[in-house]
């Protein structure tokens, strides 16, 4: 039983129900052996159903189309969606998966099962697929270039040996025509889902399977690119549409608007220079194998780079990823000294960069988690951060996105919305946030002597010498990740636990406006004060008191303000810290000593340190990815 539409009357016949298998063999039958037959050219006839006793006309596809079918390239075909994979059983019974079959070709996608007993249902997509294929092998330079696949909705009777049955009655030729069913009703779900396809399967009085399932007939043009262009209800289900339609995909442009199709090639072209960079590093920075850990291909990275912008990761669907970590503002937040949370809660640290944070041993300022996929969800199920109480609530409002389960079906095919698919997309996704050969890797690695400026290779003798800088941010001969992926005490953590700050507090109003405020007149509304331990927060070790992660200085011009909770504003500022020797404590690290540093030094050191941004930092504040479903994604900085 499926869901067809009505047409116009034409004269009463009596189509007794046939099994779907019949009715192929019946229409094959007739366009091979009778060609001067053309049901093209015959008045719609009545049907009468086995089910519903009731009579109805038959579907435009069984006739001559009510209006003249558009010239081929005449118009556009917008891209829909992508068209979602999943796994398959050929009718060899040989497992296979959708992408594989569709093999690069312009497909035609049925859903079918062949107890099917409604005519404008089943059987008239496989009516309309016989006579698409006669006509396609007419066309020498098309036949070849076309694909049909027939997909079962009923795994438990359609069976591979079932499926044989089919392709053994459809002739050869150039356009090949293939029916395929699926190992359970597991393996078929998600397929359905990424389709937009429900059925309901009808049940005797007991529970038992009657046989019928009812669902709308739909029908997938697919180009060579994978992507859905046109679906084909009862009412335009007819050969000269989609023969237009398919002389339309084949043409120079492909049936796209001209806009369209160079932003589709642009973003294709951005997606493969990341990953080019995740595979080949730029100058400056080790090879991936220092990175490990899920590495992102192109399905990999829409998604990670989707779920980054996503709103609905947290619990009232009001902050992404990215509104910490700022795209434009380095992945971090340059105005905000510590990030803001759930419900417009101050956390208690900075925003840390994300600028290769693929090679980082140990994550978050404290070093507590030693993976991003860890990470992701250390985040996820922090409150203060997220709002979020539990997994499946997350995961269910992420579910209910219908954009997402193409997503995460082309990435992922069968694995479907899981805490193991969101945290390997997000992390695949920040891997790429590779940046590198700056002017100091142009100067060090690349032999280029004049890539920086002579205060600058004083500064870089400073940071290696004098100023001991390279003990903690490391520098080696061949690449230099500017971090020993260590933790250190550096007084800054021990000072604001011991110490109150007197400072007349500053709030943030805006972008970049930074009021002061006399302490009056907050009195009774200020922030309660807080200690933050560092990592001994999570080992709860003696010696981890105010130990806090070593960050890479590598762009570090872009990811102000610094240290572990946002309270230097400048390079400078920091660079005068360390020169004074920190706050002096029986616990701090023993390589942090008064420095003596004149002030030309201080200056060298800071002109350094400006030669170590990336020459891809603005490449990857550009968000590639549109998807048109991502809450809140328009205007997003970064974007």
């Amino acid at each position: 039983m499926c869901s067809g539409s009505r047409a116009g009357r034409g004269s009463r016949r009596s189509w007794t129900d046939i099994p779907m298998i019949a009715v192929a063999a019946l229409l094959t039958h007739l366009l091979l052996v009778v060609p001067s037959l053309s049901v093209a050219h015959t008045e719609l006839p009545e049907i009468v159903t086995r089910d519903t006793g009731q009579a109805a006309t038959a579907a435009p596809g069984y006739g001559q189309l009510g209006f003249t079918a558009p010239v081929p390239g005449s118009y556009f075909l917008p891209v829909i969606k992508a068209a979602a994979d999943g796994v398959v059983l050929a009718s060899n019974g040989e497992p296979s998966t959708l992408h594989d079959l569709y093999d690069d070709k312009i497909v035609v996608l049925s859903f079918i099962y062949s107890s099917c007993t409604d005519a404008n249902g089943c059987p008239l997509a496989t009516f309309v697929l016989h006579q698409l294929k006669a006509r396609l092998e007419k066309d020498p330079d098309l036949a070849g270039s076309v694909k049909l696949l027939s997909l079962s909705f009923d795994p438990e009777r359609d069976t591979p040996e079932v499926m044989r049955l089919y392709e053994n009655g459809i002739p050869d030729g150039a356009t090949e025509w293939k029916y395929v069913t699926t190992a359970s009703a597991a393996a078929l779900d998600p397929i359905l889902a990424s389709y937009g396809q429900t059925i309901q399967k009808e049940l005797a009085a007991e529970g038992a399977r009657a046989g019928s399932i009812a669902h709308v007939l739909r029908v997938y043009l697919i180009d060579a690119q994978q992507r859905i262009r046109n679906i084909y209800s009862v009412s335009f289900l007819h050969t000269d549409v989609i023969l237009a339609d398919i002389r339309t995909l084949a043409l120079p442009g492909g049936g796209l608007e001209p806009r369209q199709s160079a932003v589709a090639d642009a973003a294709t072209s951005a997606i493969d220079a990341r990953l080019a960079r995740v595979h080949n590093p730029p100058l400056g920075l080790p090879a991936t194998s220092a990175a490990g850990g899920t590495t992102a291909d192109r399905a990999l990275f829409k998604l990670g780079e989707t779920l980054f912008f996503e709103r609905r990761l947290t619990a009232n669907s009001s902050l992404s990823c990215a509104h910490c970590h700022i795209p434009s503002q380095g992945f971090t937040s340059n105005s905000m000294a510590r990030a803001i949370g759930f419900e417009g809660r101050s956390l208690r640290r900075n925003a840390p960069s994300l600028y290769n944070v693929g090679y980082m041993k140990r994550l978050f300022v404290d070093g507590r988690e030693f993976s991003l996929e860890a990470a992701v969800w250390d985040e996820l199920l922090n409150y203060a951060t997220t709002g979020n109480r539990d997994v499946g609530g997350m995961l269910s409002r992420i579910e209910a996105v219908e954009g997402y389960a193409v997503l995460f079906e082309q990435a992922f095919p069968g694995a479907g919305v899981s805490m193991q698919t969101v945290s390997a997309a997000l992390a695949a996704y920040m891997r790429t946030l590779v940046a590198a050969d700056s002017p100091f890797d142009r100067w060090r690695y690349g032999g280029q002597a004049d890539a920086i400026n002579a205060s600058a290779r004083r500064g870089f003798d400073l940071f290696t010498g004098k100023a001991g800088c390279a003990a903690c941010h490391t520098v080696g001969p061949k690449d230099a990740l500017f971090t020993d992926n260590k933790l250190h005490n550096t007084g800054i953590g021990w000072y604001r636990s011991m110490h109150d700050d007197d400072k007349p507090p500053r709030i943030v109003i805006g972008s970049d406006v930074v009021i002061e405020v006399d302490q009056n007149a907050l009195a009774g509304t200020e922030e309660q004060s807080f200690n933050d331990l560092g990592l001994y927060e999570a080992t709860q070790h003696p010696d981890d008191r105010w130990a806090y992660k070593t960050p890479s200085l590598r762009n570090i011009t872009r990811t102000a303000p610094y240290m572990h909770d946002g309270s230097m504003a400048s390079l400078e500022e920091v660079v005068e810290y360390y020169d004074r020797g920190g706050f002096a404590h029986e616990f701090i690290d023993e390589r942090i000593r008064p420095l003596g540093l004149t002030e030309q030094d201080k200056t060298d050191l800071v002109e350094f340190m400006q030669t170590l941004t990336g020459s891809n930092v603005d490449a990857l504040a550009q968000r590639i990815t549109t998807d048109g479903f991502t809450r809140g994604s328009r205007g997003l900085p970064g974007r």
